[in-house]
């Protein structure tokens, strides 16, 4: 058992909410909240429910599936078919709550036919701080946020899922591939492909964090400063060259700035 107080806290706040399922991607937040839910309530008590769409890509799907199993927990997919929902298709600024609210009404309808009355996700303390309409879709659905009430942010997270050995305590942050798509742009299965596509080749290279954002025939690579001059190698170069021309893309660029979350979000007026 881990004794820190902030691991112990969010034991505590899982114990109050009782048996529950976890809206469950496989990344480092909802991975920390599933093997927490797993020690504070137990294996029968736990439900793991993720969410199958081209938003999301294979290699995410398949570690949320190794981590469940391997973790001995329940898991249930649920197909969300979002290139339907014009208001997501759409691309306002809005995109992200109607795809939450799609795919967490989803993830609630699984979790009551499963017996389950309660619904966590994996929001933390600093989500609070970037442009993100989804939580209100989570809030109007009633979607619990252990992490959150417990005061973790995402720092501690990693902190408290090293202590555990958990795979994802170093895993790079990820959003859904619809965030490389600029607002106003109306998104299509072919633009999700190229980027999926692009940024296999960015991770297969060694650039685990990469956003390949999409600008029509131009994509944006976006990487810590700190590794642009491996960027730059001759060899690496031309690999990433041709894995983005080889995904449709005509030219591309390296974004200056580096990486950061949620960049196209600069694009929006000020809130």
């Amino acid at each position: 058992m881990n004794s820190d107080p902030r691991y112990q806290k969010l034991l505590h706040r899982l114990a109050e909410l009782g048996p529950a399922a976890v809206a469950f991607s496989g990344g480092v937040d909802s991975t920390l909240l599933l093997r927490a839910a797993l020690e504070a309530l137990g294996r029968d008590k736990v439900l793991a429910v993720t969410a199958a769409s081209p938003f999301f890509p294979d290699w995410e799907q398949q570690d949320s599936r190794n981590l469940a199993r391997q973790m001995g927990i329940r898991q249930v997919v649920v197909s969300c078919d979002l290139l339907r929902l014009a208001d997501v298709v759409r691309n306002d600024a809005l995109r992200c709550y109607h795809c939450k609210k799609a795919l967490f009404g989803l993830c609630m309808e699984a979790t009551r036919q499963h017996g389950f009355k309660v619904l966590l996700d994996g929001t933390n303390l600093d989500d609070s701080r970037d442009y993100r309409p989804g939580r209100q879709a989570a809030l109007e659905l009633n979607v619990r946020s252990p992490l959150a009430d417990a005061g973790l942010n995402k720092e501690t997270i990693r902190s408290l899922s090293r202590q555990l050995a958990l795979p994802t305590w170093n895993r790079p942050a990820f959003a859904c591939l619809a965030s490389r798509i600029p607002y106003g742009t109306a998104i299509d299965a072919r633009m999700l492909a190229q980027v999926e596509q692009c940024e296999r080749v960015l991770r297969s290279l060694g650039f685990g964090g990469a956003r390949a954002r999409y600008h029509g025939d131009t994509v944006r690579i976006e990487i810590a400063p700190s590794s642009f001059s491996t960027m730059l190698e001759e060899t690496t170069r031309l690999a990433v060259i041709e894995g983005a021309k080889s995904a449709g893309f005509t030219f591309v660029s390296l974004d200056l700035e580096g990486y950061r979350t949620g960049s196209l979000n600069e694009t929006l007026p000020p809130r």
